[in-house]
Protein backbone atom coordinates (compact mmCIF):
# COMPACT_ATOMS: atom_id res chain seq x y z
CA UNK A 1 0.00 0.00 0.00
CA UNK A 2 2.79 2.53 0.29
CA UNK A 3 3.28 2.27 -3.25
CA UNK A 4 -0.28 3.96 -3.83
CA UNK A 5 0.11 6.37 -0.49
CA UNK A 6 2.91 7.94 -2.13
CA UNK A 7 1.43 8.23 -5.48
CA UNK A 8 -1.29 9.90 -4.00
CA UNK A 9 1.23 11.89 -1.93
CA UNK A 10 3.02 12.48 -5.04
CA UNK A 11 -0.24 14.16 -6.53
CA UNK A 12 -1.78 16.21 -4.00
CA UNK A 13 2.19 18.24 -4.01
CA UNK A 14 2.12 18.60 -7.24
CA UNK A 15 -1.57 19.88 -7.07
CA UNK A 16 -0.49 22.65 -4.03
CA UNK A 17 2.61 23.43 -5.71
CA UNK A 18 0.36 24.22 -8.99
CA UNK A 19 -2.13 26.76 -6.67
CA UNK A 20 -0.31 27.41 -3.82
CA UNK A 21 3.14 28.65 -5.76
CA UNK A 22 2.93 29.05 -9.94
CA UNK A 23 -0.37 30.03 -9.84
CA UNK A 24 -0.72 31.68 -6.50
CA UNK A 25 -1.58 35.07 -8.05
CA UNK A 26 -4.69 34.87 -10.89
CA UNK A 27 -3.55 35.46 -13.93
CA UNK A 28 -4.93 35.08 -17.50
CA UNK A 29 -3.32 31.47 -18.80
CA UNK A 30 -1.51 32.75 -22.70
CA UNK A 31 -0.73 29.57 -25.45
CA UNK A 32 2.79 29.80 -24.18
CA UNK A 33 2.46 29.35 -20.39
CA UNK A 34 -0.07 26.44 -21.01
CA UNK A 35 2.15 25.09 -24.42
CA UNK A 36 4.81 24.59 -21.60
CA UNK A 37 2.89 23.21 -18.66
CA UNK A 38 1.72 20.92 -21.07
CA UNK A 39 4.86 19.76 -22.19
CA UNK A 40 5.74 19.16 -18.16
CA UNK A 41 2.63 17.51 -17.36
CA UNK A 42 3.13 15.13 -20.46
CA UNK A 43 6.72 14.88 -19.87
CA UNK A 44 6.00 14.05 -15.72
CA UNK A 45 3.46 11.33 -17.02
CA UNK A 46 5.57 9.50 -19.60
CA UNK A 47 8.41 9.52 -17.53
CA UNK A 48 6.57 7.47 -14.92
CA UNK A 49 6.77 4.62 -17.10
CA UNK A 50 10.38 4.33 -15.92
CA UNK A 51 9.25 3.97 -12.55
CA UNK A 52 6.19 1.92 -13.53
CA UNK A 53 9.22 -0.34 -15.16
CA UNK A 54 10.79 -0.27 -11.94
CA UNK A 55 8.10 -0.82 -9.38
CA UNK A 56 7.30 -4.21 -11.57
CA UNK A 57 10.43 -5.53 -11.79
CA UNK A 58 11.30 -5.28 -8.85
CA UNK A 59 7.74 -6.83 -7.11
CA UNK A 60 7.25 -3.69 -5.27
CA UNK A 61 3.79 -3.07 -6.01
CA UNK A 62 1.15 -5.62 -6.22
CA UNK A 63 0.88 -7.65 -10.14
CA UNK A 64 -2.30 -9.58 -9.78
CA UNK A 65 -2.93 -9.95 -13.81
CA UNK A 66 1.08 -11.27 -13.61
CA UNK A 67 2.41 -8.36 -15.95
CA UNK A 68 6.58 -8.62 -16.93
CA UNK A 69 7.84 -5.34 -16.41
CA UNK A 70 7.69 -4.28 -20.50
CA UNK A 71 4.33 -5.21 -21.20
CA UNK A 72 3.84 -3.03 -17.99
CA UNK A 73 5.29 0.10 -19.48
CA UNK A 74 3.42 -0.66 -22.90
CA UNK A 75 -0.35 -0.72 -21.19
CA UNK A 76 0.54 2.51 -18.70
CA UNK A 77 1.69 4.36 -22.25
CA UNK A 78 -1.42 3.21 -24.01
CA UNK A 79 -3.48 3.92 -21.64
CA UNK A 80 -2.33 6.97 -20.84
CA UNK A 81 -3.08 7.80 -24.38
CA UNK A 82 -6.49 6.95 -24.11
CA UNK A 83 -7.36 9.06 -21.48
CA UNK A 84 -5.52 11.63 -23.21
CA UNK A 85 -6.94 11.46 -26.42
CA UNK A 86 -10.80 11.13 -24.60
CA UNK A 87 -9.74 14.28 -22.03
CA UNK A 88 -9.84 16.39 -25.64
CA UNK A 89 -13.74 16.02 -26.27
CA UNK A 90 -13.61 17.37 -22.58
CA UNK A 91 -12.46 20.43 -23.09
CA UNK A 92 -15.00 21.09 -26.01
CA UNK A 93 -17.69 20.13 -23.26
CA UNK A 94 -15.45 22.45 -21.19
CA UNK A 95 -15.13 25.30 -23.20
CA UNK A 96 -19.37 25.66 -23.81
CA UNK A 97 -20.00 25.74 -20.10
CA UNK A 98 -17.12 28.52 -19.35
CA UNK A 99 -18.96 30.37 -22.29
CA UNK A 100 -22.83 29.38 -21.14
CA UNK A 101 -21.80 30.68 -17.95
CA UNK A 102 -20.00 33.90 -18.89
CA UNK A 103 -16.61 32.58 -16.68
CA UNK A 104 -13.92 35.05 -17.59
CA UNK A 105 -10.59 33.91 -18.74
CA UNK A 106 -9.27 35.20 -15.26
CA UNK A 107 -10.67 32.64 -13.07
CA UNK A 108 -11.13 29.80 -15.20
CA UNK A 109 -8.08 28.11 -13.91
CA UNK A 110 -9.38 28.21 -10.40
CA UNK A 111 -12.31 26.37 -11.68
CA UNK A 112 -10.57 23.42 -13.23
CA UNK A 113 -8.07 23.36 -10.17
CA UNK A 114 -10.96 21.65 -7.86
CA UNK A 115 -12.87 20.19 -10.66
CA UNK A 116 -9.92 18.19 -11.54
CA UNK A 117 -9.39 17.48 -7.49
CA UNK A 118 -13.37 16.62 -7.38
CA UNK A 119 -12.16 14.61 -10.47
CA UNK A 120 -9.58 12.51 -8.64
CA UNK A 121 -11.41 11.19 -5.97
CA UNK A 122 -14.94 10.37 -8.30
CA UNK A 123 -12.14 8.64 -10.94
CA UNK A 124 -10.63 6.51 -8.44
CA UNK A 125 -13.71 5.27 -6.62
CA UNK A 126 -15.23 4.40 -10.33
CA UNK A 127 -11.99 2.73 -11.01
CA UNK A 128 -11.92 0.32 -7.92
CA UNK A 129 -15.48 -0.19 -8.96
CA UNK A 130 -14.50 -0.87 -12.26
CA UNK A 131 -11.60 -3.65 -11.91
CA UNK A 132 -13.77 -5.09 -9.16
CA UNK A 133 -16.42 -5.98 -11.05
CA UNK A 134 -14.03 -7.11 -14.40
CA UNK A 135 -12.26 -9.59 -11.52
CA UNK A 136 -15.53 -10.69 -10.01
CA UNK A 137 -17.85 -10.95 -12.83
CA UNK A 138 -16.05 -11.65 -16.06
CA UNK A 139 -19.30 -11.50 -18.50
CA UNK A 140 -19.24 -7.18 -17.54
CA UNK A 141 -16.04 -6.59 -19.88
CA UNK A 142 -19.12 -7.98 -23.08
CA UNK A 143 -21.09 -4.91 -21.31
CA UNK A 144 -18.14 -2.79 -21.06
CA UNK A 145 -17.69 -3.34 -24.89
CA UNK A 146 -20.90 -2.92 -25.97
CA UNK A 147 -21.22 0.28 -23.87
CA UNK A 148 -18.21 1.91 -25.68
CA UNK A 149 -19.74 1.18 -29.47
CA UNK A 150 -22.43 2.97 -29.11
CA UNK A 151 -21.11 5.40 -26.98
CA UNK A 152 -18.35 6.03 -30.05
CA UNK A 153 -21.81 5.79 -32.43
CA UNK A 154 -23.30 8.56 -30.40
CA UNK A 155 -20.40 10.53 -30.42
CA UNK A 156 -20.38 10.38 -34.74
CA UNK A 157 -23.43 11.27 -34.16
CA UNK A 158 -23.72 14.15 -31.86
CA UNK A 159 -23.05 18.30 -32.29
CA UNK A 160 -21.31 19.45 -29.08
CA UNK A 161 -22.96 23.05 -30.39
CA UNK A 162 -26.34 21.53 -28.93
CA UNK A 163 -25.60 21.22 -25.34
CA UNK A 164 -26.39 24.12 -23.11
CA UNK A 165 -25.44 24.08 -19.06
CA UNK A 166 -27.93 26.02 -18.10
CA UNK A 167 -30.71 23.47 -19.65
CA UNK A 168 -28.95 20.73 -18.30
CA UNK A 169 -30.24 18.44 -15.26
CA UNK A 170 -27.43 19.18 -13.13
CA UNK A 171 -28.20 23.14 -13.40
CA UNK A 172 -31.96 22.58 -12.32
CA UNK A 173 -31.36 20.49 -9.22
CA UNK A 174 -28.66 22.67 -7.77
CA UNK A 175 -31.36 25.78 -8.52
CA UNK A 176 -33.64 24.03 -6.27
CA UNK A 177 -30.85 23.60 -2.88
CA UNK A 178 -29.10 27.38 -3.49
CA UNK A 179 -30.58 30.39 -4.76
CA UNK A 180 -27.99 31.56 -7.83
CA UNK A 181 -26.74 35.02 -8.42
CA UNK A 182 -26.58 36.56 -11.77
CA UNK A 183 -22.90 38.20 -11.71
CA UNK A 184 -19.85 36.68 -10.36
CA UNK A 185 -18.08 38.08 -7.23
CA UNK A 186 -14.32 38.09 -8.23
CA UNK A 187 -13.79 34.40 -7.53
CA UNK A 188 -15.84 33.47 -4.84
CA UNK A 189 -17.99 30.48 -5.22
CA UNK A 190 -20.36 31.46 -2.61
CA UNK A 191 -21.99 34.95 -1.73
CA UNK A 192 -24.40 36.13 1.20
CA UNK A 193 -27.30 37.90 -0.25
CA UNK A 194 -29.93 39.03 2.24
CA UNK A 195 -28.41 36.77 4.82
CA UNK A 196 -28.43 33.90 2.77
CA UNK A 197 -25.44 32.33 1.27
CA UNK A 198 -26.03 32.13 -3.00
CA UNK A 199 -23.96 30.13 -5.49
CA UNK A 200 -22.35 32.27 -7.46
CA UNK A 201 -21.93 31.39 -11.77
CA UNK A 202 -18.33 30.45 -10.99
CA UNK A 203 -19.90 27.63 -8.75
CA UNK A 204 -22.45 26.74 -10.93
CA UNK A 205 -19.59 26.20 -13.55
CA UNK A 206 -17.43 24.29 -10.90
CA UNK A 207 -20.70 21.65 -10.49
CA UNK A 208 -21.33 21.26 -14.35
CA UNK A 209 -18.06 20.49 -15.03
CA UNK A 210 -17.51 17.98 -12.14
CA UNK A 211 -20.26 15.92 -13.18
CA UNK A 212 -20.18 16.13 -17.08
CA UNK A 213 -16.01 14.40 -15.90
CA UNK A 214 -18.25 12.04 -14.13
CA UNK A 215 -19.85 11.31 -17.36
CA UNK A 216 -17.11 11.34 -19.15
CA UNK A 217 -15.56 8.71 -17.30
CA UNK A 218 -17.85 6.19 -17.68
CA UNK A 219 -16.53 6.19 -21.05
CA UNK A 220 -12.79 6.29 -20.53
CA UNK A 221 -12.44 3.90 -17.59
CA UNK A 222 -14.22 0.79 -19.54
CA UNK A 223 -12.00 2.29 -22.70
CA UNK A 224 -8.67 1.89 -20.08
CA UNK A 225 -10.17 -1.48 -18.69
CA UNK A 226 -10.03 -3.12 -22.13
CA UNK A 227 -6.27 -2.64 -21.85
CA UNK A 228 -5.30 -3.84 -18.84
CA UNK A 229 -7.28 -4.53 -15.16
CA UNK A 230 -4.19 -3.72 -13.19
CA UNK A 231 -5.86 -1.63 -10.76
CA UNK A 232 -2.65 0.34 -10.08
CA UNK A 233 -2.01 1.46 -13.77
CA UNK A 234 -5.42 2.33 -14.46
CA UNK A 235 -5.41 4.81 -11.76
CA UNK A 236 -2.03 6.09 -12.47
CA UNK A 237 -2.51 6.53 -15.81
CA UNK A 238 -5.80 7.68 -15.46
CA UNK A 239 -5.00 10.67 -12.46
CA UNK A 240 -1.68 11.75 -14.52
CA UNK A 241 -3.85 11.94 -18.06
CA UNK A 242 -6.64 14.24 -15.54
CA UNK A 243 -3.75 16.28 -13.94
CA UNK A 244 -2.52 17.60 -17.48
CA UNK A 245 -6.18 18.77 -18.29
CA UNK A 246 -6.34 22.28 -17.03
CA UNK A 247 -2.90 23.24 -19.28
CA UNK A 248 -4.65 21.04 -22.58
CA UNK A 249 -7.31 23.02 -21.99
CA UNK A 250 -6.24 26.71 -22.24
CA UNK A 251 -3.52 25.35 -24.80
CA UNK A 252 -6.42 24.06 -27.61
CA UNK A 253 -9.58 25.96 -26.44
CA UNK A 254 -8.44 28.96 -28.30
CA UNK A 255 -7.90 26.42 -31.34
CA UNK A 256 -10.80 24.43 -31.28
CA UNK A 257 -12.32 25.07 -34.69
CA UNK A 258 -9.09 24.03 -36.38
CA UNK A 259 -9.44 20.60 -34.66
CA UNK A 260 -12.67 20.08 -36.21
CA UNK A 261 -12.11 16.18 -37.04
CA UNK A 262 -10.15 14.66 -33.89
CA UNK A 263 -13.25 13.79 -32.92
CA UNK A 264 -13.44 11.07 -35.89
CA UNK A 265 -10.46 9.86 -33.94
CA UNK A 266 -11.84 9.34 -30.61
CA UNK A 267 -14.73 7.17 -32.76
CA UNK A 268 -12.11 5.30 -33.93
CA UNK A 269 -10.31 4.97 -30.40
CA UNK A 270 -13.60 3.91 -28.78
CA UNK A 271 -14.57 1.65 -31.00
CA UNK A 272 -11.53 -0.23 -31.04
CA UNK A 273 -11.12 -0.76 -27.52
CA UNK A 274 -15.20 -1.99 -27.99
CA UNK A 275 -14.78 -4.22 -29.74
CA UNK A 276 -10.84 -5.43 -28.20
CA UNK A 277 -13.48 -6.17 -25.18
CA UNK A 278 -16.23 -7.86 -27.27
CA UNK A 279 -13.86 -10.43 -28.69
CA UNK A 280 -10.88 -10.40 -25.90
CA UNK A 281 -11.55 -13.88 -25.17
CA UNK A 282 -11.19 -14.88 -29.09
CA UNK A 283 -8.41 -12.68 -30.07
CA UNK A 284 -5.44 -11.54 -28.02
CA UNK A 285 -3.45 -8.49 -29.85
CA UNK A 286 -0.38 -7.55 -29.04
CA UNK A 287 -0.11 -4.28 -26.65
CA UNK A 288 2.09 -2.75 -29.61
CA UNK A 289 -1.32 -2.57 -31.75
CA UNK A 290 -3.63 -0.98 -29.78
CA UNK A 291 -0.38 2.00 -28.97
CA UNK A 292 -0.27 2.14 -33.04
CA UNK A 293 -3.95 2.21 -33.52
CA UNK A 294 -4.52 5.69 -30.98
CA UNK A 295 -1.70 6.81 -31.67
CA UNK A 296 -2.33 6.85 -35.58
CA UNK A 297 -5.85 7.49 -35.15
CA UNK A 298 -4.99 10.54 -33.21
CA UNK A 299 -2.31 11.48 -35.80
CA UNK A 300 -5.03 11.31 -38.64
CA UNK A 301 -7.37 13.19 -36.87
CA UNK A 302 -4.92 16.49 -36.12
CA UNK A 303 -3.31 16.18 -39.41
CA UNK A 304 -6.75 16.29 -41.33
CA UNK A 305 -7.79 19.00 -38.88
CA UNK A 306 -4.61 20.82 -40.08
CA UNK A 307 -4.33 20.05 -44.23
CA UNK A 308 -8.09 19.35 -45.42
CA UNK A 309 -9.89 22.06 -46.25
CA UNK A 310 -13.71 23.24 -44.56
CA UNK A 311 -16.27 23.00 -47.06
CA UNK A 312 -17.85 26.31 -47.67
CA UNK A 313 -20.62 25.53 -45.38
CA UNK A 314 -18.83 25.03 -42.37
CA UNK A 315 -16.98 28.34 -43.45
CA UNK A 316 -20.20 29.79 -43.87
Amino acid sequence: MWVWILFIALVIFFLALDLGVFHKNEHVIKSKEAGIWTAVWVSVALGFSGVIYWLFSSGLVENPTGLTPNNAVLKYITGYLIELSLSIDNVFVIAVIFTSFNIPALYQHRVLFWGILGAIVFRGLMIVFGVALITKFEWIIYVFGVFLLYTAYKMLKSDDSDFDPKNSWVFRQVKKIFPITGTLHGHDFFVKRMGVNAATPLFMALIVIELTDVLFALDSIPAILAITADPFIVFSSNILAILGLRSMYFLISRMLEKFRYINYSLVVILAFVGLKMLFSHQIELPEWVSLTVIAVSLLAGILASLFLPQKEEEII
